[in-house]
């Protein structure tokens, strides 16, 4: 019957890349994905889809399922769809909606013949607030049994995993002076730069086995050099190879942040954004996925151990289900993502291939799982070996 999957994919071809070049010419940021969303359920419902939307607490995340001929696993097919400030699809969101959207066509053209489920979640604001965080806390991904999503690159990837990551945000409120009177005022500024000299301090006696990293701009520092700043503010991004580690380097910060405000007695407000937790592939169903892209002529590869890597809401996601993350290439290594380049890319012929290939290697992946039950058994043992929601 993969035969069948496979015909079915290609049989939506048209439909998959129209639904990518539209997505892609009409970015639309976090949360505002209301194009993305119509156009991606309209198609889903075409093909026999329920679609429910909003979802999980979010405007813009939507549910599509489609039932079997009797109660058995569920697999869902991961899609994302915001774009980037600037620089539109320059991270190939796109490429993923249209590919788990084609993986969800293609799975269902044998449902009525299989036991289970085929679900198509739709997962807003992957690159800002973290969609698939809320989705979890909603209770989006508790009847799933496998999460299947991948993601377009410079290289093609299996078994690559992630680091936790969050948004630290500092904001200091002073007083204002002439800045010929400065004993007049509370400087808002100088609390963040002792801040930022703390946290360079403290950064120093992270162990560097967790790969810690933390990257910081000012957003606010004041209007005139001839005024004393009253109100300061700064972003920070860490990232770790673990939550726990983490929390830790939260914890190291606040502290530095407390201190610019002790220094100057500014006003200090701390907070932090939603953690992304690392990501852990499940290695079974990379395998899988792997076995059936190179069926249809992908060479995959795995990833340097020691390479520096990105977070993603979908860590959260592979602590709750058995996840994958995969990686196929649409422009050559050393093309930076996040970038215009990478824009085009996501809109070139490589990128419509990958919206097809992706599409057939989830859905056969998919299939793999809802027909094998040795298979299901091997990456659910995995999966509970590894202890997961109880790390971090």
């Amino acid at each position: 019957m993969k035969d069948t999957v496979l015909r079915a994919a290609d049989d939506a071809r048209t439909e998959l890349l129209e639904l990518s070049h539209r997505i892609h010419d009409d970015p639309e940021l976090g949360m505002q994905e209301h194009h993305a969303v119509q156009w991606q359920s309209e198609v889903l419902q075409h093909h026999g889809f329920e679609v429910q939307t909003p979802y999980g607490g979010l405007e813009t995340a939507y549910r599509a399922t489609c039932h079997g001929r009797s109660a058995g696993p569920r697999i869902a097919f991961l899609a994302e769809y915001d774009a980037l400030r600037g620089v539109g699809h320059g991270c190939g969101h796109n490429v993923i909606a249209a590919s788990s959207v084609g993986a969800g066509i293609a799975l269902v053209s044998v449902m009525d013949e299989m036991d289970g489920d085929v679900v198509v979640i739709g997962t807003p604001a992957e690159e800002t607030i973290g969609g698939k965080i809320i989705l979890a806390e909603h209770g989006a991904f508790d009847d799933v049994d496998f999460a299947l999503m991948v993601h377009p690159d410079t290289t093609n990837l299996v078994k690559r995993g992630g680091r936790a990551a969050v948004t630290i945000n500092i904001t200091y409120d002073g007083r204002g002076a002439h800045s010929a009177g400065p004993e007049d005022g509370i400087n808002a500024l100088a609390s963040l730069i002792a801040a930022f000299n703390g946290i360079d301090a403290v950064r120093q006696a992270w162990a560097l086995t967790e790969r810690p990293t933390i990257n910081g701009i000012i957003t606010a520092g004041g209007s005139a050099s001839n005024i004393i700043c009253d109100h300061a503010v700064a972003e920070f991004t860490a990232r770790a190879d673990s939550r726990r580690f983490l929390k830790k380097m939260i914890e190291d910060v606040r502290r530095a942040a407390e201190a610019g405000a002790l220094i100057t007695g500014a006003k200090l407000t701390f907070t932090t954004d939603l953690i992304y937790a690392e990501r852990h592939p499940n290695h079974v169903m990379g395998d899988t996925f792997k076995t059936n892209m190179e069926s249809l002529g992908e060479k995959m590869n795995e990833p340097d151990p020691t390479a520096a890597t990105g977070s993603s809401d979908i860590g959260n996601v592979s602590l709750l289900v058995p996840s994958i993350h995969e990686y196929l290439w649409i422009a050559p290594e050393g093309t930076l993502a996040h970038t215009d380049v990478f824009c085009a890319a996501a809109a070139s012929s490589r990128a419509d291939d990958v919206v097809l290939l992706a599409a057939k290697g989830l859905a056969m992946t998919g299939y793999d799982l809802l027909t094998d039950a040795d298979l299901r058994q091997r990456v659910r043992a995995e999966f509970t070996a590894s202890g997961l929601p109880d790390r971090g």
